[in-house]
């Protein structure tokens, strides 16, 4: 008995021993799946030069908060074929995570990937996309959108609400096209990061979706994936007038004694913002008016209108018992606060419909013209917990990477209801933001990295602002002033800083030029946004979507060095800090202390802006900068339409028609009546500007009412400002 049981012991244990050896032998077939195992993704094609493919199965659709496509839009930009080899797309499902791996050439270049304040091309990262405040890991951000451009004519979007890891040309599977091995000790370019053949990425449990964008420029990329989510916005012009936001404790008294100081000091003013103290309680939010601060709402927000100033008000989506809109949402809110505030679970419809009825009795009804949303994106130690319940029974995880979409998505479609246009700002974003009244802000305040975020933006659809805040010298103020003016929302944000645009003395004209500059701007920038509604293209955008362009990206520190450089890590130089703004004007801001900077200009004659002289053809120029001016250039046959007043009634003013440069052009000028969605019944007017020459080779201007209505432009004059010969 005895030898029987000693017996099955040493058995038990030696099966024990061939089963861990089986599944831990480094050869083990268990322990590896190869690309050739993997499953080969099944492509339908669903539109023009749009592909869609599917892994497993997903909770949250973020294309549920996006607006369908403009179907007849991507049908003009015509068909694309498949950009790679189908069959090298492969995918892989497993217990607790699903991944993707897509095809990528050695010389490829890869940008996107949302809102980023440093670099533009996304090659040899790791990007780990999870919705919120900036920090240091990559794709931390406030919109980290999961779509990628290739120099070699496509998109790629992942669509998953799952936080999405992505792997950019690095990270070699051992059965994969592997690089040369080097010898670190011995040998010359050896690489921390080997060149890998593919992009792969996953996210935990469930699956995603997989859609390609097909097109002939990066540029068609972009539009077929705007026009995929229903295309760009129009904003309302007070929109893309000057806003000014108050400090936090300012009282209605104060805001119109500033609004006379605006008048005193001869500033544009169309938008005030009112920070946290215009609620009875901030952090969390009332949503509900202070009687102290305001004791009369609806009489100050309609003498504010009176004047042609609208009111935004800044909130952040989390409920202070002590609001009168408490008792009706408490039963549809999740398991953990914020800031002691309870957190509504917006998924489910009876939760928007309490919201947005204490929005419009309290704040719509009354004249408010739209919102500031903030503290929507993170960090962790602030918001919920990913093991936090709702009651939906949606994931924490996926309703924190909607969050910001769903508000937007909520007061779109409240606002468009009404047949009210309007223009707000927000901390989050995601996938299919670009037809949603919105625009990105940020507490990050570096001047250089805001403006790589303009650039970066335009690549995901999104819309962003360098709002400024606050200066260390006169220097840096209209520095930064520049920039805003020449963004998607222009806005002094002194909620805390309490500073006005002329805070700064010894630049205040300075300052009122580059607003009134903005400002006359005005028909060509609303024209940039009606292509952005129309075609998908962004009217301010990243130079490398520009034709001719060339990126004069280098990298640098490539040396092995083991003090110094002991992974042989290399820099990518690149040029980050000039950007497209409509059709024909290339921006280059300026940065404290620069008295000159490098210009690359793409191929084709370029102009300067402000006098009509030739800055270059295709190459990268040095200019010496003026204080008073942002640099900005005009390219060959340019046509810039400009008001000759800041008056708000654009269309009763002469209009300045400015061309640059030899070429003969077409540009169609877009107005309506700048409030209201009647320009989707037809309500608006498209006037043909044409410079064309004459039998002796000189320019000539003309224009044609191509749909006239209320809002054409009735007197226009051109100018020439390229010397003609």
């Amino acid at each position: 008995m005895k030898m029987n049981i000693k017996s099955n012991s040493t058995l038990f244990k030696s099966t024990i021993l061939l089963v861990l050896l089986i599944l831990f032998c480094p050869t083990g077939h268990a322990q590896t799946t190869l690309i050739s195992e993997m499953d080969q993704l099944k492509w339908e094609k669903v539109m023009p030069g749009i592909w869609k493919a599917s892994v497993g199965s997903m909770g949250l659709n973020p294309m549920d908060y996006a607006n369908s496509p403009k179907t007849d839009a991507i049908n003009e930009l015509g068909d694309a074929p498949f950009p790679f080899a189908q069959e090298a797309s492969r995918s892989l499902l497993t217990s607790n995570r699903a991944s993707v791996r897509l095809p990528l050439d050695e010389s490829e270049q890869i940008y996107g990937l949302g809102l980023e304040f440093e670099g533009i091309n996304r090659r040899s990262e790791v990007y780990s996309l999870k919705v919120d405040h900036y920090g240091d890991i990559k794709g931390q951000t406030h919109a980290p959108v999961p779509f990628y451009i290739s120099n070699k004519g496509y998109g790629v979007l992942i669509n998953s609400a799952q936080r999405v890891k992505i792997h950019v040309g690095v990270s070699n599977r051992k059965d994969s096209n592997l690089p040369e091995r080097i010898d670190r000790t011995t040998g010359k370019n050896w690489a921390a990061r080997p060149l890998s053949d593919a992009v792969e990425a996953s996210v935990e449990g469930g699956g995603m979706e997989i859609f390609v964008f097909s097109g002939e420029t990066t540029l068609e990329i972009v539009q077929r994936y705007n026009l995929f989510f229903g295309g760009g916005i129009i904003p309302p012009k007070w929109g893309l007038g000057f806003w000014h936001r108050m400090h936090t404790q300012s009282r209605d008294k104060d805001i119109l004694k500033e609004i006379e100081d605006f008048e005193a000091n001869n500033f544009p003013l169309d938008v005030i913002g009112l920070e946290p103290g215009w609620q009875s309680f901030a952090y969390p939010c009332s949503f509900d008016w202070d009687k102290t601060r305001f004791p009369d709402p609806k009489n100050f927000v309609q003498t504010l209108d009176k004047k042609g100033i609208k009111v935004n008000l800044w909130e952040n989506p989390y409920v202070a018992p002590v609001s009168t809109m408490y008792n009706d949402i408490s039963p549809y809110t999740g398991s953990h606060t914020v800031w002691l505030g309870e957190v509504p679970d917006y998924t489910i419809p009876e939760a928007q419909k309490v919201l947005l009825n204490h929005h419009q009795k309290h704040h719509l009804d009354i004249g408010v013209s739209g919102y500031k949303f903030d503290e929507v994106d993170g960090y962790d130690v602030w918001l919920w917990p990913d093991h936090a319940t709702f009651p939906s029974g949606n994931d924490a995880v996926e309703i924190r990477q909607l969050y910001g979409m769903m508000m937007m998505d909520m007061f779109d479609r409240h606002f468009k209801e009404q047949n009210q246009r309007t223009y707000n700002l927000i901390r989050s974003a995601y996938i299919g933001a670009s037809n949603h009244n919105f625009v990105l802000y940020s507490d990050y305040y570096d001047h250089k990295g805001y403006v790589t975020a303009l650039a970066n933006s335009s690549l995901s659809g999104l819309l962003w602002t360098p709002e400024i805040r606050s200066a260390d010298s006169a220097e840096e103020w209209i520095r930064r002033f520049q920039s805003v003016s020449f963004s998607p929302l222009m806005m002094l944000n002194a909620w805390y800083s309490s500073k006005k645009p002329w805070s700064f003395p010894e630049v205040t004209d300075m300052v009122r030029n580059t607003i009134e500059l903005r400002m006359k701007l005005l028909p060509y920038l609303y024209t940039a946004f009606y292509e952005y509604n129309q075609k998908g293209i962004p009217p301010f955008r990243a130079m490398v979507l520009e034709t001719g362009y060339d990126s004069q990206e280098k990298l640098e520190g490539s040396e092995l060095d083991d003090a110094k450089n002991p992974y042989a890590e290399q820099k990518r130089l690149e040029v980050t800090d000039q950007y497209m703004m409509g059709p024909s004007i290339l921006v280059a801001p300026v940065f404290t202390g620069q008295k000159e900077r490098k210009v690359v200009l793409p191929i084709g004659n370029w102009f300067n802006f402000y006098n009509g002289e030739y800055a270059g053809n295709g190459e990268t120029i040095t200019i010496k900068t003026k204080l008073e001016e942002i640099p900005l250039f005009v390219k060959d046959g340019g046509i810039i339409p400009m008001l000759t007043t800041v008056d708000k009634n654009d269309s009763d003013q002469t209009l300045e028609v400015r061309h640059y440069g030899t070429k003969e052009n077409t540009y169609l000028l877009y107005n309506d009546d700048g409030i209201s969605y009647d320009y989707e019944r037809d309500k608006y007017s498209l006037t043909e500007l044409k410079s064309s020459k004459n039998t002796k080779g000189e320019l000539t201007g003309s224009f044609n009412s191509l749909k006239e209505n209320n809002y054409s432009y009735s007197n226009i004059v051109w100018r020439w400002m390229t010397m003609q010969h």
